[in-house]
């Protein structure tokens, strides 16, 4: 009888999704999560039967599009495109913070991660990672990198770059990686280390130039590529998006969107779509991505405190 009971629990209702299901994306559009989120809404929309509408809210580092999930109606019908920064690096470096990863939101599951690419403007004259920081050595605060906002993921492997390669290269945040690497592409911004998504439909314009990944290995979705490590010892970032519900949610609707979610990313047409944008799928259970997200969060403090970076 209990067993009936739980397995009951655990069913949606059948009437769940009777409306469109806002996806809450804490960045501008063309954004590297707006991107992801559109494919995998795309694919819950067709197996679900209902829309799944992406929601785009940029500014103050992902905090807007955050706030607006996180109060909203834990009902089923809003969604968060967690980001690397909102739930893991935010937590970890800055001592006074207005939601709790864990207490706020559910984990559903990730959708996607990247090795990042370092990537610097075409007029930087460099060709190699070698070259590059020969070249951040020899001019000691003159090469400034950009990134989506202080804690954000390019922020952090700025930062991780100054401690393992011995350089002092300046962080100039920005609103999102798209606007940082306009400026590269002008001349006005020597580099950064962002993820395929953005980096790589630029690269073919030759304005740019893609150096290595920071991966602990070569990308299966990018093997010309070498990995920075070869240069710098130890240099390994990677960027991450995930998918979470505000608290509250029924039990039945989590497992419910978990199991659509789980479905759409391990169709090929998804990971087919994902591995176009150098992304690859990461579908998971929610407990693994909750475990994930925490070991993050020790992993980036860890990095903060050896860059001596605390976000006020």
């Amino acid at each position: 009888m209990v067993v009936g009971s739980v397995a009951h629990a655990q069913t949606a209702p059948t009437s769940y999704p009777a409306r469109p299901v806002r996806f809450i994306v804490p960045g501008p559009p063309g954004s590297s999560q707006e991107v992801l989120a559109r494919i995998v809404g795309n694919k819950l929309s067709q197996q679900m039967g209902q829309s799944f509408v992406v929601d785009a809210r940029a500014g103050a580092s992902g905090m807007i599009g955050l706030e607006a999930a996180r109060t909203a109606a834990p009902d089923g019908y809003t969604l968060l495109a967690a980001t690397s920064t909102l739930l893991s690096g935010l937590p970890a470096l800055k001592p006074k913070l207005g939601y709790d990863p864990d207490r706020d939101f559910i984990a559903l599951s990730r959708m996607a991660s990247v090795a990042n690419i370092v990537t610097v403007g075409a007029s930087l004259n460099v060709d190699t990672a070698a070259d590059f920081v020969k070249l951040a050595k020899a001019r000691p605060g003159q090469l400034n990198f950009g990134s989506a906002g202080n804690g954000s993921p390019a922020h952090l492997a700025g930062a991780m770059l100054n401690v393992l390669a011995g350089v002092n290269t300046v962080h100039v945040p920005y609103k999102g990686s798209a606007q940082a690497l306009v400026d590269i592409m002008a001349g006005q911004l020597q580099f950064i280390i962002t993820s395929p998504l953005i980096a790589m439909p630029q690269a073919k314009s030759g304005r740019i130039k893609l150096l290595a990944t920071t991966g602990a290995k070569r990308d299966p979705l990018l093997p010309d590529l070498p990995v920075f490590a070869d240069v710098v010892p130890g240099y390994e970032i990677t960027q991450w998006w995930g998918i979470v519900l505000p608290a509250g949610a029924a039990p039945a609707i989590s497992h419910r969107l978990h199991s659509e979610i789980i479905t759409a990313l391990t169709s090929p047409e998804v990971a087919g779509l994902l591995a176009k944008q150098g992304a690859t799928a990461q579908p998971e259970s929610p407990a693994a991505f909750s475990a994930f997200m925490r070991a993050e969060r020790k992993r980036i403090a860890h990095i903060g405190k050896q860059a001596n970076i605390v976000l006020d």
